[in-house]
């Protein structure tokens, strides 16, 4: 079972930049698809961006594509999400998830999930 540990929100102008990093605990953490989700106030948890296990498949919706950009380093057990480029409609939780076997843009896929770090982009 993985446990992840989301880090590097904060607050930001508009943009701005910052690298969000997703720990896991688990010593399979490279068989993992790992996926990014936000919910954003008053709003539905929504899709941001995944990567699968070998970091050679990511996508992205398409509001994020071109400013965001997903990584990972399975030697370090780390996802990281680089956002450029902030605007004031990125403000939200910023999620890590993980699931097995293929990539999803569901929420509803990924079984575990970290607790969130808060990204505020003020204009």
């Amino acid at each position: 079972q993985e446990q992840l540990v989301e880090s590097g929100g904060g607050l930001v102008q508009a943009g701005d930049s910052l690298r969000l990093s997703c720990a896991a605990s688990g010593r399979t953490f490279s068989s993992y698809v790992m996926g990014w989700f936000r919910q954003g106030p008053g709003k539905e948890r929504e899709f941001v961006g995944v990567i699968n296990s070998s970091g050679g498949r990511i996508y992205y919706r398409d509001s994020v594509k071109g400013r965001f950009t997903i990584s990972r380093d399975n030697a370090k057990n780390t996802v990281y999400l680089q956002m450029n480029s902030l605007k004031p409609e990125d403000t939200a939780l910023y999620y890590c998830a993980a699931r097995r076997l293929q990539v999803s843009t569901h929420s509803n896929d990924y079984p575990y999930w970290g607790q969130g770090t808060q990204v505020t982009v003020s204009s």
